[in-house]
């Protein structure tokens, strides 16, 4: 299955979904975006994997309200299944 979901970084506290949609929808369409709150991230999944890797070469680097993005390919939850993390300490 080919990845067309994007993590989003360095997004400003202020940006809605509706303007990251807006962003992306210039490169195809958007299937689904989610704005992590007061985290400055989130995703985006595009229709096609062609989709996603033009907004991914296009966007990333570019400045949006401010800020510089950081645009690439999201991990699936699949892939961190298998990464434990070690004891915490404190």
């Amino acid at each position: 299955m080919a990845n067309t979901k994007l993590f989003v970084g360095n997004l400003s506290y202020s940006i809605d979904k509706e303007q990251l949609r807006e962003l992306f929808s210039q490169f195809g369409e958007v299937q689904n975006v989610n704005v992590i709150e007061r985290r400055g991230f989130g995703f985006v999944e595009m229709t096609t994997q062609e989709e996603a890797e033009k907004a991914k070469k296009t966007l990333n680097g570019t400045e949006f309200k401010g800020r510089t993005l950081k645009v690439d390919t999201a991990r699936s939850e699949r892939g961190r299944e298998g990464q434990r993390r070690g004891p915490r300490r404190y």
